[in-house]
């Protein structure tokens, strides 16, 4: 096995274990610091997004801005940073508030199935028998998680739930809606200027400088990991890792996220994570990898 490919598998499965440690530090500052959702959101997007754009104009400054010159790449990208990246992040976080973060990325990675509906949809055809054993798989999957096998009762909130599954279909969309400016330009650039447009946009509603919650040395920390370890890092990591593999081995290797949200939920958090829990991630998790297997359509643009 060639170096490269080893370590393009490292980074990818890197940047997942990071996507699922930054999602436990928000269920411990939305628990245990009193943190206010939609401030994390904003701050985390609009800090992530500048230092992102400010990379780009090290590396290419003549790009920066060019995606701006174009009135349909413009509305593009003002569509793809208000309903695919703030709502993607918004949503995923407000799950995590609702519930842990384990189930929040388990429910959100149910999201590939809706792309394999989509692209059905777009071809005019029937899914196919493999497509909807997935679709069954992950139906099951979230059945479990949400009830723990009765059918009389809810396993967690129905906000958990509603957020949830918003997050999955918010994914989904932000997964196809920007394949086009991709396309055209890089990725740092059409991620950094939708996280900017997304916490400019959340920020009319809770300021940044609008502060609450208990800020000590432990919340500090988990919200400097959120940034750079949650964000930055493995973003790039990642992009390097699709670059060096491919987008089906990265995302197949992505999925080590939900696992890694749960387990460190349950150790450093507590977080009850039972029998049914574990059943329903093992089916979602196993119609992610069936599907990326099968490499028909692009893979997720993964960022948490």
């Amino acid at each position: 096995m060639k170096p490269d490919y080893l370590k393009g598998c490292g980074l990818a499965f890197g940047a997942a274990l990071l996507w699922g440690v930054s999602g436990t530090a928000g269920q411990f500052l939305f628990a245990h610091r009193g943190i206010n959702t939609e401030w994390l959101v904003a701050v985390r997007m609009l800090m992530a997004g500048g230092l992102m754009l400010g990379f780009v104009a090290l590396r290419a400054p003549r790009d920066l801005f060019t995606v701006w010159t174009n009135k349909t790449d413009a509305l593009r990208m003002a569509v793809f940073g208000l309903f695919g990246m703030l709502a993607v992040q918004y949503t995923y976080f407000a799950a995590i508030n609702a519930s842990n973060a384990a189930t929040a990325t388990v429910l959100q990675y149910t999201g590939p199935v809706l792309i394999v509906g989509w692209f059905a949809w777009q071809k005019k055809r029937w899914p196919t028998p493999f497509e909807l054993l997935c679709v069954a798989m992950a139906v099951a999957g979230t059945f479990f998680m949400v009830t723990h096998g009765s059918l009389n009762s809810l396993s967690i909130s129905k906000m958990a739930l509603v957020w949830g599954l918003t997050s999955a279909v918010a994914l989904a969309f932000y997964s196809i809606q920007p394949l086009k400016l991709m396309s055209c330009y890089s990725p740092p650039i059409v991620i950094g200027w939708g996280m900017l447009i997304g916490g400019l946009a959340l920020s009319a509603i809770h300021p940044p400088w609008a502060m609450a919650g208990t800020w000590d040395a432990p919340a500090i920390g988990a919200f400097a990991f959120v940034i750079v370890f949650g964000t930055l890092i493995p973003f790039y990591a990642y992009l390097t890792a699709v670059r060096i593999v491919g987008p089906e081995t990265s995302s197949l290797l992505a999925c080590a996220e939900p696992l890694a949200a749960a387990l460190i939920g349950i150790i450093w958090l507590g977080t009850r994570f039972g029998l049914y829990d574990w059943l329903g991630t093992a089916l979602i998790l196993a119609t992610v990898i069936s599907l990326s297997l099968r490499k028909q359509e692009p893979a997720p643009i993964k960022i948490e």
